[in-house]
């Protein structure tokens, strides 16, 4: 059984499933709607009912305190509908930002590579016309036997439609990274959904682009990097990029590269805990620290993107600020998961997670 879903203030009306959230629903119609954790933990997707009947589903009572509820207040990525239903929710559109309808794919795994000894590169060849998405954004990965699918981001070229690309770090103890890196194998069929996120390049700001990225969160900004020398960007771009050894940096000739070929763009690796007596020649300390070092402290005019565990973020932010960089030049991207549970919850976000 399907209801008509009234979307304020834009107007428009999309046909919702009785056992679909609302979130989905705005995401397959193309609808972008404020959201981050999808678990109904972080209250980012909260919305006004103005009219008709909606289930809460497993919205935290954290995030969506009782009289919120009395107030008709929803978490979109939790609630579904019993009626036909009008909502208004807080849309700040982006110019810069390129609409794609969520889509299911199954795509065929084509290869398999150790980028590094805890990071694989899976390449997953898809049906028809591919997936379209923005340079920053992610899918979801449905994992065989779990309910709760895993997003990772797209480290492809948008040009590459057909052929996509996810770097996948093992989590210890992690059931869904344990079966992508010891179980999934070359010609296995691999479910997945997307594009997700808010995370892309200001195109229409001709501000210099900083990007900083830690580990596997090398995925968004090596996208972005890549589509903005493709086409032919001519802002100055750099990519400062941590890992803990060399042998835990990867992309790390392809970046070379790219930067000899492209004067606007400066590549700055760092390690943070490489051996004392190799051969590294670069920046040793964490990567908030390369890019403190690197800009002498003055972050201003530029725009920064940051991918990254939660506490390279965090600290980054901080350096950022201390460099007379503030929050309207500062973007980021966190994945929440249920695991994050109260914790999550208990600290207040510097920023907006996009």
């Amino acid at each position: 059984m399907s209801y008509q879903l009234t979307i304020e203030p834009i107007g428009q009306t999309i046909e919702i499933g009785d056992d679909q959230t609302i979130l989905d629903a705005c995401m397959r119609a193309g609808v972008w709607l404020p959201h981050a954790c999808c678990h109904g933990l972080c209250a980012t997707c909260k919305v006004q009912v103005r009219d008709g009947e909606i289930e809460h589903g497993q919205a935290s009572p954290f995030a969506l305190m009782d009289f919120e509820r009395d107030e008709r207040k929803c978490l979109a990525c939790c609630a579904t509908v019993q009626s036909d239903v009008t909502i208004e929710a807080d849309i700040d559109e982006d110019v810069d930002a390129r609409h794609f309808p969520v889509r299911d794919y199954t795509g065929r795994v084509k290869e398999i590579t150790d980028l590094t000894p805890t990071i694989k590169g899976i390449f997953v060849e898809l049906e028809g016309d591919g997936i379209e998405f923005q340079a920053g954004q992610y899918v979801n990965v449905y994992i065989p036997g779990e309910d709760m699918p895993r997003a990772f981001s797209l480290a492809g070229e948008p040009t590459s439609r057909t052929l996509i690309e996810l770097n996948v770090r093992r989590v210890p103890g992690g059931k869904g990274t344990g079966y992508l890196h010891e179980e999934l194998k070359s010609g296995d069929a691999l479910r997945l959904s997307g594009p997700y996120g808010r995370f892309f390049v200001r195109k229409s700001d001709p501000q210099p682009v900083l990007l900083i990225a830690g580990g596997s969160g090398l995925s968004s900004p090596k996208s972005m990097l890549i589509d903005l020398l493709e086409q032919r960007d001519e802002r100055p771009v750099t990519l400062v990029y941590g890992a803990r050894n060399r042998a835990e940096l990867y992309y790390h000739e392809l970046f070379l590269q790219l930067a000899d070929r492209h004067a606007n763009f400066t590549y700055v690796p760092a390690l943070s805990d490489e051996q004392e007596d190799s051969e590294w020649d670069g920046y040793r300390g964490y990567v908030h620290e390369a890019a403190k070092t690197h800009f002498d402290g003055n972050f201003r005019g530029n725009k920064a993107y940051l991918c990254g565990p939660p506490v390279m973020i965090e600290a980054a932010i901080r350096t950022l600020m201390h460099g007379q960089l503030f929050e309207r030049d500062i973007y980021t991207e966190k994945f929440l998961t249920s695991a994050d549970g109260a914790e999550a919850l208990a600290k207040s976000p510097l920023f907006r997670s996009i």
